[in-house]
């Protein structure tokens, strides 16, 4: 476990609030955190249908998690699973599962599911290659 989560602590999240490190959730009671996450300042959570961030997920600052698509008309629930990273100024859309360990790069749009260690960008994110995991 990297140092910095040897003191980690659940965050403590209010409906419609900023955290103390200027993250807010919406529908907080339909958000499940894993432990020793870390989400990056002003990053949106709209978890209305169901968001699961599993263990040792890393999300970057400015990203938003939409579980409601007004305009075209999708919903559905969002799951990181464990170990996933999704790069910061990212957009993961309703329906979306992040496969275990996989890594979304910066400024992505991710429409599809990404599999478990492989690495995805892009708008739409496409997988790129499968990590090498140890």
């Amino acid at each position: 476990m990297a140092e910095r989560f040897k003191e980690w602590k659940a965050p403590d999240i209010k409906e419609g609030e900023l955290t103390k490190w200027n993250w807010m959730v919406q529908h907080a009671d339909r958000l499940k955190l894993g432990k020793h996450v870390d989400i990056g300042a002003f990053t949106y959570i709209n978890a209305k249908n169901g968001i699961t961030i599993g263990d040792r997920c890393q999300i970057g600052s400015h990203c938003s998690l939409y579980t409601v698509d007004t305009i075209g008309g999708k919903d559905g629930p969002i799951t990181m699973e464990d170990g996933s990273c999704l790069g910061t100024h990212s957009t993961i859309m309703p329906g979306v599962t992040i496969g275990k360990d996989a890594i979304v790069g910066a400024h992505s749009l991710v429409l599809t599911d990404i599999p478990s260690g492989c690495i995805a960008h892009g708008a739409p994110a496409k997988v790129v290659k499968e990590r090498e995991t140890p």
